[in-house]
């Protein structure tokens, strides 16, 4: 498969992926993880009014549209901003969406078992981690994908409701 049609299929996975989980998310914060080019922004702004929704970038593009207000712009890496977020909004993100995949399978691998370990304590009871990313944490449940997406190309988590 070339590297156009993996990225087309990769952004039609993110799309159905999300579009999956949006109607149905619980109260709470939204948390997109990688800003690029903003078009996944762009998306959770459209379809999600009236959420805020809390952007981390490393080093954001000053070209993406629609860029986000400074006070929901995290810029840094994630390992020093994740930590204190989840001090911070613990317990209160209903959506983390993930696409920070960079091709290095150890650097991938370390990357998802950082977000997993703090989606965890980010994610409200029901909230869901939409990703790139495979993560295997205690607490996050797998869930099905929409019908047209192969397993693997993308995942879905959802915390456990509170009992």
């Amino acid at each position: 498969m070339s590297r156009l049609e993996s990225f087309i299929r990769r952004l039609q996975a993110q799309r159905a992926c999300l579009d999956l989980v949006m109607p149905d998310l619980v109260p709470g914060l939204v948390i997109e993880l990688g800003l690029g080019n903003g078009r996944t922004y762009d998306h959770l702004l459209e379809h999600l009014p009236g959420r805020r929704i809390i952007v981390f970038e490393r080093q954001p593009n000053p070209q993406a549209m629609p860029m986000p207000a400074d006070a929901d712009l995290i810029r840094g890496q994630l390992a020093e901003t994740l930590p204190i977020a989840a001090e911070q909004w613990a317990n209160s993100v209903a959506l983390i969406h993930s696409d920070i995949g960079c091709g290095d399978a150890a650097i991938d691998a370390s990357t998802a078992a950082l977000v997993g370990r703090h989606a965890t304590r980010l994610l409200a009871p029901g909230g869901c981690l939409v990703s790139d990313q495979s993560v295997s944490v205690q607490g996050l449940s797998p869930q099905a994908l929409p019908a047209e997406i192969q397993p693997g190309r993308y995942y879905i988590y959802r915390k456990a409701l509170a009992t």
